[in-house]
C-alpha cells in the first residue's frame, strides 16, 4: 500500500509552513503529499496559498516525494493554463507531478472572488472536455475540438518529463468513475464502504475497457483520516474526543469508521485494516488533515504512518 498525506491549506496556512510539512513527508519516506486547491475558507478567516503556484515550489526544495494537487477545480483556470502550469511543475520536479482536475464545487468561493461557477450540468461537460484535452495536449498532435474548448493540432512543448498522472476525483457513481475509467491515470475517492468501492470500479473498469485502456493500470486511492494510538486506552480516549467533536456515541462513530474501512485501533490493528483495504483494491491511501498547517502534529503523525506501515 503506498501512503501519502493530505492537507488543506484553505483552512489556514503560510507557504513556509507548507515547506516543513513535505520536507517531514518525504523525510518518513511517504510516496506522496497533497494538497487540496481552494481560494477560502467557508467562513473566509483563514490566509490561503495558491495551489499549483505553492507546487511549484515545492518542486524545487524536495527530491523525491510526489507532489499532487487533490484536486484543482476547472473553474479556476482554462485547461490550456491547467496544461502549461502541469508541465511546468513537472519539470520543476523532474517528472515528480501528479495532476488532480474536479469540477469545482465550493459556492463560497467562487462567490467571493467572483469566478462564474456553471451548473453541475454544464461543469461534468466541461470536465469531460478538460481531461480529454490535458490528454491530447500532454500525449497527442492531434488537438481537440469540444464544445467548450479548442487546442490546436500541435505537439504542445514542453512535454512531461514524467508521467504526469491525471486523477480524477468525486463520490459520484456514474460520472465520475466513467471519466476515470476513460481518461485517469488515478482514480481517488474519500473513504467508503467496500459495496460502493466494486460498483464504482465496476464502471470505472468497464469505461476504461470502451476507451480501449487497461482498467489495471489505474491506480485506486483513498483519503481519509486514520485513528491510530499506541494503546488501547489511547484509542478509546481518541474515540471519545473524535465522536463528542462530530455530535455522536462512541458505538456510533465506531460504526462508521468499520462502515468506511478507515483504518483504525492500535498499531497491529491500524495494520491490519490498511492491508484490508489493499485486499478490496485500494492502492494508495492518503492520511488526510483537516486542519490549519500550524495545527498539523508531526509526531503523532510519525507514529500513524509507522503503525500503517505495519
Amino acid at each position: 500500500m503506498e501512503l501519502g498525506l493530505m492537507v488543506e491549506p484553505q483552512v489556514g496556512g503560510s507557504y513556509e509552513r507548507l515547506l516543513e510539512l513535505v520536507r517531514w513527508a518525504e523525510s518518513q519516506g511517504l510516496d506522496a503529499f497533497a494538497r487540496s486547491d481552494h481560494y477560502l475558507d467557508q467562513d473566509r478567516s483563514a490566509p490561503v496559498t495558491d495551489a499549483l503556484t505553492s507546487l511549484g515550489g515545492l518542486a524545487r526544495e524536495t527530491e523525491r516525494i510526489q507532489l499532487v494537487v487533490l484536486v484543482t477545480p476547472l473553474t479556476f483556470r482554462h485547461p490550456g493554463v491547467i496544461a502549461k502550469t502541469a508541465t511546468t511543475i513537472d519539470e520543476m520536479s523532474g517528472g515528480r507531478f501528479a495532476l488532480g482536475v474536479g469540477t469545482g464545487w465550493m459556492e463560497q468561493e467562487h462567490e467571493a472572488f467572483g469566478i462564474p461557477l456553471p451548473d453541475l450540468r454544464e461543469r461534468f461537460s466541461r470536465l469531460y472536455e478538460t481531461l480529454a484535452y490535458l490528454r491530447a495536449a500532454f500525449w497527442s498532435t492531434e488537438g481537440f475540438t469540444g464544445r467548450h474548448y479548442r487546442l490546436a493540432p500541435m505537439e504542445v512543448l514542453p512535454r512531461p518529463t514524467g508521467p504526469l498522472p491525471i486523477i480524477v476525483g468525486g463520490s459520484g457513481m456514474n460520472k465520475t468513475p466513467t471519466f476515470a475509467g476513460r481518461f485517469a491515470d488515478e482514480y481517488n475517492m474519500f473513504v467508503t464502504d467496500a459495496d460502493t468501492l466494486d460498483r464504482r470500479l465496476e464502471v470505472m473498469r468497464r469505461a476504461a475497457v470502451e476507451a480501449g485502456r487497461d482498467p489495471d493500470a489505474i491506480k485506486i486511492s483513498f483519503a481519509g483520516p486514520a485513528i491510530v494510538a499506541e494503546t488501547e486506552a489511547g484509542y478509546e480516549a481518541l474515540l471519545a474526543r473524535r465522536a463528542a467533536a462530530r455530535g455522536v456515541s462512541v458505538p456510533e462513530y465506531v460504526s462508521l469508521l468499520e462502515e468506511r474501512n478507515i483504518p483504525r485501533g492500535t498499531p497491529e490493528r491500524a495494520a491490519a485494516s490498511i492491508g484490508a483495504l489493499a485486499e478490496i483494491g485500494v492502492d494508495r491511501y492518503y492520511v488526510q488533515e483537516y486542519k490549519s498547517l500550524d495545527d498539523i502534529d508531526t509526531g503523532a503523525l510519525a507514529g500513524v504512518f509507522a503503525a500503517l506501515r505495519g
